[in-house]
């Protein structure tokens, strides 16, 4: 079900209704949207407005986030009540306390932000990265706190009904055809804008470009999906999904891949500083790996060689998408 909100998301529809046995447009915002919905086996939570700057940038308004994020939410947590079907969320790795991400002990390396082994490192991080003990305690974004309550409920109506859940925080997902936004599919926006030639600049950090992050190809998360709903865990609890400290990388490090891809363009820097903004945010996922026997198979630079590709078949994508 979709309800193709977002700028450019009715192209999907021919490819969506090729994938699946029936497609709904409707808006889960609306209960009775999901009435006439037969009995399936799991629900799969993927809606949200996925930007951390949700509610605060001016363009969706806070009470847009919650419908969007929360109260759709609740409107499956209900239809699963009723039909006794599992329930599988897709969070966020945005659910970590804003103040502690920032206060994690760094250091520079060549050309990005690097755990400083030097300093004992907090509760939460491991030599992996931000594992699930992390604090999630505000602020955090209305984005990662719609998220974070998502979760709360979907534990709580799982204890109270008895229908198996999951709940996956995933890291930054990117593959071909994502739309680009710079607080929306980062990597597809940086690829896209730089083959195209479009003004990008560092914000933040120095204007370094710095900042690093995981990411994760969307068909390794398919991958652990169907693993978790032919297996659901016992336990009631959240699981780290990303591509891990294989696949960090900074916008630095990204621009200069780009370059070798499609030649010189100027980065600017930006000394700006943004509320919702972390320097280093890499998901430990050794808790799913363990539970599912998982690793993520496809790599980094396949991740954004599959974006590159498309970005050379279509150069008008951001146009459509933004």
């Amino acid at each position: 079900m979709d309800n193709f909100s977002r700028p450019g998301s009715e192209q999907n529809r021919n490819e969506i209704t090729k994938l699946c046995t029936r497609f709904h447009h409707g808006d889960l915002r609306m209960e009775s949207d999901l009435a006439n919905i037969s009995n399936v086996d799991w629900v799969i939570d993927a809606s949200a407005n996925p930007s951390v700057l949700a509610g605060v940038d001016g363009t969706t308004s806070a009470r847009q986030v919650v419908e969007h994020n929360l109260h759709s939410t609740i409107n499956m947590l209900e239809f699963c009540r009723a039909r006794n079907c599992g329930f599988l969320l897709i969070s966020t790795s945005r659910v970590y306390s804003l103040p502690r991400l920032c206060d994690i002990p760094l250091q520079e390396t060549e050309a990005r932000y690097e755990l400083n082994p030097l300093v004992q490192q907090p509760a939460g991080i491991s030599s992996a990265g931000v594992n699930e003990q992390f604090p999630t305690t505000p602020p955090i974004s209305l984005y990662g706190s719609t998220k974070l309550a998502s979760e709360v409920l979907a534990f709580e109506y799982s204890g109270a009904y008895g229908f198996p859940t999951i709940v996956d925080r995933c890291g930054i997902l990117a593959g071909a055809g994502q739309f680009g936004k710079a607080d929306q599919g980062i990597l597809s926006f940086w690829i896209h804008s730089y083959a195209g030639r479009h003004p990008l600049k560092y914000i933040g950090f120095q204007g370094t470009g710095f900042q690093t992050r995981d990411c994760l190809h969307p068909s390794d998360l398919a991958d652990l999906m169907q693993m978790q709903m032919d297996a659901p865990p016992d336990e009631l609890q959240a699981y780290n999904v990303s591509g891990g400290l294989d696949s960090a990388f900074s916008l630095k490090q990204l621009s200069d891949w780009c370059r070798s891809e499609f030649g010189q363009h100027h980065v600017a820097a930006s000394q700006e500083s943004r509320t919702y903004d972390v320097p280093w945010l890499i998901l430990d996922h050794q808790q799913a790996s363990s539970q599912w026997d998982w690793q993520p198979r496809i790599a980094r630079d396949a991740i954004w060689s599959e974006i590159a590709e498309f970005a050379r078949a279509r150069p008008d994508w951001l146009d459509i998408s933004t």
